[in-house]
């Protein structure tokens, strides 16, 4: 328990106090944003866009720079999501929850091999990265996942889900341990998230 502990702990005697100020920021605004989108509440987006501006910095930092893509793709998709959810149609309702249809899918899933493949070679050929595979995958992930919780789809979660998973293990290696607490906790909300946007589902469909 103590090697874990050390494990865990011994990054940070390299980091000075603003770093780590600035990542427990963004961990507790992360939270949050998750919080709120496991609620499908608006004020999922400000919060979010709070903790990802941080992690633009922290994982330009750390050389974890397909996650430097995706925090600068997250704060922009937050801005667009953030109308999206906002905007109302004929019938002065909100953009409802929904799931993808079948061509949605196949779509989703062409674009997925897609973006890990490039990402994948753009690590391997342009950066220093150690984890280009495991990097490019979360990314991919969480670029897909991004875009159909701006889109309000269920299906969201189940990515969200899979990028956690991943995620958490390669944090811990990269030496920040509070990151990956919170996508330990992300992971657990992602769950919740998806049972409770079901619930909303079969409601709206009543």
């Amino acid at each position: 328990m103590e090697q874990l502990i050390d494990y865990i702990l011994d990054p940070y005697t390299g980091y000075s106090a603003i770093d780590i100020a600035l990542e427990a920021t963004a961990v507790f605004f992360g939270l949050l944003s998750v919080w709120f989108a496991r609620k499908a509440n608006i004020w999922v987006y400000p919060t979010g866009i709070i903790s990802t501006g941080i992690y633009i910095y922290i994982t330009l930092y750390i050389g974890l720079y397909a996650d430097t893509f995706i925090n600068t793709y997250y704060t922009a998709m937050s801005i667009y999501g953030w109308f999206i959810w906002t905007r109302v149609g004929a019938d002065d309702e909100p953009t409802p929850v929904s799931r993808l249809n079948t061509k949605e899918r196949f779509y989703v899933s062409l674009f997925l091999i897609g973006a890990v493949a490039l990402l994948y070679f753009i690590l391997v050929t342009y950066t220093d990265s150690n984890v280009p595979f495991i990097d490019a995958l979360t990314t991919g992930i969480a670029f897909v996942a991004m875009w159909l919780m701006a889109r309000k789809k269920v299906e969201n979660w189940s990515f969200w889900i899979a990028a956690d998973v991943i995620s958490v293990p390669l944090y811990l290696y990269k030496g920040l341990a509070l990151t990956a607490f919170q996508f330990t906790v992300f992971l657990i909300l992602a769950v919740m998230g998806l049972i409770e946007w079901r619930k909303i589902l079969k409601e709206e469909n009543r």
